[in-house]
């Protein structure tokens, strides 16, 4: 009986202990993370450039961007952990939503 309730309890833990445990981090998280810091004030800098360019400019630069911002956000997701971890990826998430809203609204197929 102790040890049916001893698997049970578990069997119920393992989900938490799961999460507990510490994710293994790639070997290249520190350069990885340095390397998305320089790119995202690039980043910034192109948008920044073509805030007054055409719409054709624009939409290519926005569909830029996202695809930049997913590899990003799967760099902060690998490399980093608690607070900070969700922090950025959650405002990764919300740029990305944003971006894809703007491109569906002002881009279309373009």
């Amino acid at each position: 009986m102790i040890g049916r309730t001893v698997l049970a309890l578990t069997l119920a833990l393992l989900p938490m202990l799961a999460q507990a445990q510490p994710r293994p981090v790639p070997a290249t998280c520190s350069r990885d993370l340095f390397q998305n810091e320089a790119a995202m004030r690039q980043r910034q800098y192109r948008m920044q450039q073509v805030a007054n360019a055409d719409q054709a400019t624009q939409c290519q630069a926005w569909r830029d961007h996202v695809a930049f911002m997913q590899k990003a956000r799967s760099v902060f997701a690998t490399c980093q952990s608690g607070a900070q971890r969700e922090q950025n990826v959650a405002q990764m998430d919300e740029s990305l939503s944003e971006y894809r809203v703007l491109l569906a609204n002002r881009c279309g197929k373009r």
